[in-house]
């Protein structure tokens, strides 16, 4: 996979895109990330991207024209197919919605900052908006790095095994089982028997029913889509049936 990414702030990526699983995955030419500051392609000498906003207001606003420039210079490279700006009106990213842009050759991110980016923008390049979350952020730096991370994680290959990330919190709707690893004891708290026991069975089912009832805990609203079997189901209502009658004592 290619990922343009066009910026103002290049240098915030150095980091997360050259160490970890991100570093592995350029180092394997699994995925390419490629850096576009927008400051190069202003056409004043100034190099500056930013304007006052038409009919007054605070702050300022980011110019098409550069924008409209860089582009014109990728398509030239090949066509990208999805165009997503990072933006508080966009949809808010899922694991669902990493999957479905794994599957894609060629992704351009676009970062914001100030006021906004001048609508015309949105009009005429912009395939996709998205938002990490309801709040606001300097720029749009910051939700393309996770944006970046969540759909690498997805491409096959990338973590080595896809069973990694097949076991995260929301590859299948619901939120991940705990984790233990050695010492066996420590500070008196132990690790659950069912999970030293070898019984493989045993061990999944113990997930599975972990992955439920934390879910159901700390994120019921997850439960609606998530992909849950006939057995799970019925787990979920025996939990429930036992709340109530705790309830109802």
């Amino acid at each position: 996979m290619r990922i343009d990414i066009l910026t103002l702030f290049p240098e915030m990526f150095d980091g997360p895109i050259n160490t970890s699983i991100l570093k592995r995955a350029r180092d394997n030419k699994i995925i390419s990330i490629n850096l576009h500051n927008i400051r190069d392609y202003s056409q004043n000498k100034h190099r500056t991207v930013d304007d006052t906003p038409y009919g007054g207001g605070a702050g300022m606003v980011m110019q098409a024209e550069p924008i409209f420039k860089a582009m014109e210079k990728l398509n030239q490279e090949g066509k990208a197919e999805r165009v997503i700006m990072m933006c508080p009106q966009g949809r808010t990213f899922t694991q669902q919605m990493a999957k479905e842009l794994a599957q894609e050759k060629h992704l351009v991110l676009l970062c914001g900052h100030y006021e906004g980016i001048d609508e015309r923008v949105k009009e005429k390049l912009v395939t996709d908006e998205i938002s990490i979350g309801d709040y606001v952020l300097t720029g749009g730096e910051l939700p393309a790095m996770v944006v970046v991370d969540a759909v690498a994680r997805m491409i096959p290959g990338v973590l080595g095994e896809m069973a990694s990330a097949q076991q995260d919190s929301f590859y299948h709707g619901l939120l991940d089982h705990p984790h233990y690893t050695k010492p066996r004891e420590y500070q008196g708290l132990s690790v659950p028997e069912v999970l030293l026991s070898g019984h493989h069975k045993n061990i999944d089912r113990w997930r599975r029913r972990q992955s439920l009832l934390r879910t159901l805990e700390r994120r019921p609203d997850l439960l609606e889509k998530a992909e849950l079997t006939a057995e799970d189901r019925q787990e979920l209502q025996q939990v429930m049936d036992t709340l109530g009658k705790i309830l109802n004592t």
